[in-house]
């Protein structure tokens, strides 16, 4: 609702802080504090350093995260090709079977995620398809996870696509594969970097699933800070989430760079 009065502004901006401030930015600035403490004494963190971080980025903490990376940019591509493929075919279908591809795609995220990570681990534990204890079946626990964002994202956008390009370039006499790829994708790119954006942050926080599925020699980075903070290293958790939630911001911030060189390509 918009407000045009002088009051009304300052109240909206006053309630938006008063909801901001507590419920997202102080847990953000205490983890930040403590990640820099060496003890909590009181209201406020005391013996300032940064020698956690030292820990934080070398070792297995490293490894932690590189493995988050991969997981996060394989699980990414991957459903941007399934989620992208399947709302593009999605176009020229009625509308029932519309309704029937948004269903199936949906219905991993509505349910919780350590449901999933089950199924997946049930699915994948035998033959023919033996993916237990291996890199892979994270990879494809994450992909099933966000491949509805992927879908859901670039279905409102072929939705959004005027058809005169299309049909121009179809009366010109491009084939159905060069309208694809030089004409719908271009158009698209802006809404298939956001949803690359997307699935990557979903998959680098991921936790529930992960937990079932990790074999020992591929542990990402928030099964490593659930395991430090359950061991009492809260401190070391800390400097460990900001370094996830850093890494994720950059790379956040590459696609959004990106994005908007495609907007006004």
């Amino acid at each position: 609702m918009l407000v045009h009065s002088r009051a009304g502004k300052w109240a909206t901006w006053a309630l938006f802080l008063l909801l901001f401030v507590p419920l997202f930015a102080v847990p953000l600035l205490v983890i930040l504090a403590a990640s820099l403490a060496t003890n909590w004494s009181g209201a406020l963190p005391s013996g300032p350093t940064t020698a956690r971080y030292a820990a934080a980025t070398s070792g297995a903490s490293l490894q932690a995260l590189t493995t988050s990376l991969v997981t996060a940019v394989a699980a990414s591509l991957l459903a941007l090709t399934l989620g992208g493929w399947a709302a593009l075919a999605a176009a020229a279908l009625r509308e029932r079977g519309k309704r029937l591809l948004d269903a199936l795609f949906i219905l991993p995220v509505a349910v919780p995620s350590v449901v999933v990570g089950l199924a997946v681990l049930v699915a994948y534990s035998r033959p023919p398809v033996l993916l237990n204890g291996t890199r892979w079946i994270v990879i494809l626990a994450h992909t099933v996870l966000v491949t509805a964002f992927a879908y859901q994202s670039v279905a409102a956008a072929v939705r959004r696509l005027d058809p005169v390009y299309e049909q121009a370039a179809a009366g010109l006499g491009a084939s159905p594969a060069r309208v694809l790829w030089r004409v719908r994708l271009p158009l698209l790119l802006p809404s298939l970097t956001s949803a690359v954006g997307l699935c990557f942050a979903l998959s680098m926080g991921e936790l529930s699933a992960t937990m079932m599925l990790y074999p020992p020699d591929w542990t990402p980075l928030p099964v490593r800070i659930f395991a430090t903070t359950d061991r009492g290293s809260l401190f070391t958790g800390a400097a460990l989430a900001v370094v996830l939630m850093a890494t994720t911001l950059l790379v956040l911030a590459a696609v959004s760079r990106i994005r908007t060189r495609a907007t006004y390509r």
